[in-house]
């Protein structure tokens, strides 16, 4: 899972083709009959144009990880360019504000790039940061925070916390969905070229633990020598389309889910065996159908073949059951730092009545309960809360409490029944907390909201509401739960 390079060309999802200069101008030009292609207004007031070399001073970092260069005045992104470099670019694509540039030679360098560990990180488009130190990397991270509370949220002069980053940044992940195709008569199974569906065949990973490696190594081989198939996307042809691997970091267990385009798996039981004798860690192994012609990588059909339905793994003192189809952190040291994190701004001293809405497979409540009076989970969808009541009982919990709906409609209903939250805890996907569901929560008045956040700009949005509504931020903590990649996660604290 790796990402696009620092040198040369620079390849990027925004640049379209790949035709650039003079070879796409020519393409242009032919397909016209020899006309020129008329500029647009606009574009030829343009102090920079297509094709053109010009020096550019990295100024920031995008939230796409791609340099913020200044050229004659005008931004440009350049992928693979870091803040502080001077680097000679080539213009590929321009809007009327700004506009897109191939990193062509750097002219002068920052103190912050590093070479990339990763032998495929110029092709595949997993991770975007691995030029950069991972302590820069925590800095570009919580400036991320600064600059949308201050751009969107408007909200200025709150205390933002240093990034809490990780001891050791690598093998983090405790899952891999691997799409597979075929090459020279075998199957390949990697990660999706930057900006393309072409995969690029790995043998590692070095964010992935090691076990997912080792699964989807094992996984290619087998299925060569059986004669499995890969899908085509472009034919909807094929068995084979992604292997998800699933590991517990504490407890080693191994789930394998065989992704393909079928009901029936030719051989099935030479697969099986061929995977228990070279994964012995493995505790199941799993077949989801999917037939459908899409980029989601499940059905709504998932068997097991052998083995367990589900496996095991902590977060904390936590116990949780992991399904093919369920949601886990991936990160599971760094899920305990950031669920850590909302537990101390919670300040629950054992009597409280705690809402957690956006529960999910309830991981945040089961991690709260431990120190409240009582948690009310709410998640919109049915499986995970069947999960997480599961989840409850395999930990002996009884002071948790599940229900599946809109939190917006769930948490009224609650209020009517006499409960009075003095937390909420929100932990929103990355379009951000519903608007019912922030004016749910102004009219409750919790004494604190704790607002977990996937998305810096979404947060920033969703604070401003929450302070017109009568709420002051606190702090907030950005967590790199994925180190090497633009994401962060941050934890805000708000009091009544």
């Amino acid at each position: 899972m790796k990402a696009k390079g620092t040198s040369g060309s620079a390849p990027g999802k925004h640049r379209g083709s790949g035709k650039s200069g003079a070879a796409g101008r020519a393409g242009n030009s032919a397909g016209n009959r020899g006309k020129a292609k008329e500029v647009p207004a606009w574009m030829a007031d343009l102090p920079v144009k297509i094709g053109q070399q010009v020096e550019a001073e990295i100024v920031g970092i995008s939230h796409d990880g791609e340099g913020v260069g200044r050229a004659n005045g005008f931004t440009l992104f350049v992928a693979g360019a870091l803040p502080g470099e001077r680097a000679l670019v080539r213009v590929e694509h321009l809007k009327k504000q700004y506009g897109y540039a191939a990193l062509v030679e750097l002219l002068e360098t920052s103190p912050d790039r590093v070479a990339p560990d990763c032998l495929i990180y110029e092709e595949c488009g997993g991770c975007q940061l691995q030029h950069l130190s991972y302590e820069a990397q925590l800095r570009v991270k919580r400036q991320q925070v600064v600059d949308n509370l201050v751009r969107i949220g408007k909200l200025e002069n709150i205390i933002v916390h240093p990034t809490l980053g990780m001891a050791d940044p690598w093998r983090y992940r405790n899952k891999a969905q691997v799409p597979f195709g075929e090459e020279r008569g075998g199957l390949i199974g990697g990660f999706y070229a930057q900006g393309s569906h072409r995969i690029i065949d790995m043998e590692a990973c070095l964010i992935q633990h090691e076990a997912n490696d080792e699964v989807v190594a094992r996984v290619k081989e087998i299925g060569s020598r059986l004669g499995i198939r890969a899908y085509r996307e472009e034919t909807g042809t094929g068995l084979l389309r992604h292997v998800v691997v699933k590991v517990g970091f504490r407890t080693g267990e191994i789930m394998v889910v065989l992704v393909t385009n079928g009901a029936d798996i030719p051989r099935v039981d030479e697969w099986v065996a061929g995977i228990r004798e070279a994964l012995p860690a493995v505790k199941s192994i799993c077949h989801n159908i999917n037939v459908r012609q899409t980029n989601v990588i499940f059905g709504d059909e998932t068997r097991v073949l052998w083995g367990s339905e589900v496996i095991y793994d902590y977060i904390g003192d936590v116990k949780f059951a992991i399904s093919a189809r369920s949601f886990f952190q991936v990160n599971p040291v760094q899920t305990e730092v950031l669920y850590g994190k909302a537990l101390e701004y919670a300040a629950l001293t054992g009597g409280e009545t705690v809402v957690d809405a956006y529960c999910g497979i309830g991981t945040i409540s089961l991690f709260l309960a431990q120190r409240a009076g009582q948690v009310y989970g709410v998640e919109i969808v049915e499986e995970a809360i069947s999960d997480a009541r599961k989840n409850a009982a395999l930990n002996g919990m009884m002071n948790v409490h599940f229900e599946a709906g809109p939190a917006e409609v769930v948490l009224p209903e609650w209020t009517r029944q006499g409960v009075r939250p003095d937390v909420i805890v929100v932990d929103p996907p990355r379009k951000g907390c519903d608007p019912a569901l922030l004016a749910t929560i102004l009219e409750l008045r919790p004494r604190r909201v704790v607002y977990v956040s996937c998305s810096a700009s979404t947060l920033a949005r969703d604070l401003r509401v929450l302070v017109d509504g009568g709420y002051g931020v606190a702090e907030v903590t950005p967590v790199d739960m994925f180190p090497h990649t633009v994401h962060v996660e941050s934890v805000a604290l708000l009091v009544r």
